[in-house]
């Protein structure tokens, strides 16, 4: 996967944002704030919220989401270290049907991280 994997889907998922946007009531526009509202700085800090995304996110079995949160917890500063060890947590809980996710997961970390 290289760098060029990680924009086109920033660009993909924007795009496709903006026409669910166009479209959007009132309950979708609540739950989009919604989701924007949780990750932000509270009691738990923005990074250890992106690194409990990506392990939900991985147990759900979610591509989009887990690259989406493997490009976040990248922004905040998460080293591979915690990366490995979120990601172990989640292939307990989620077992060998995870394997797959993972593989795609350290290979989104890769990309951002070479």
């Amino acid at each position: 996967m290289s760098e060029d994997i990680i924009k086109k889907f920033q660009e993909e998922r924007k795009t496709l944002n903006d026409l669910v946007m166009r479209y959007a009531g009132l309950g979708t526009k609540r739950f989009y704030s919604l989701d924007s509202q949780t990750y932000r700085e509270g009691a738990l800090p923005v990074k250890t919220k992106e690194l409990l995304g990506l392990v939900a996110s991985f147990v759900l079995r979610c591509d989009d989401c887990i690259k989406y949160h493997v490009i976040r917890c990248h922004e905040e500063g998460v080293t591979d270290a915690e990366f490995e060890e979120a990601l172990g947590i989640g292939l307990l809980v989620g077992g060998s049907i995870t394997i797959p996710h993972q593989r795609r997961a350290f290979q989104a970390w890769e990309a951002l991280s070479t």
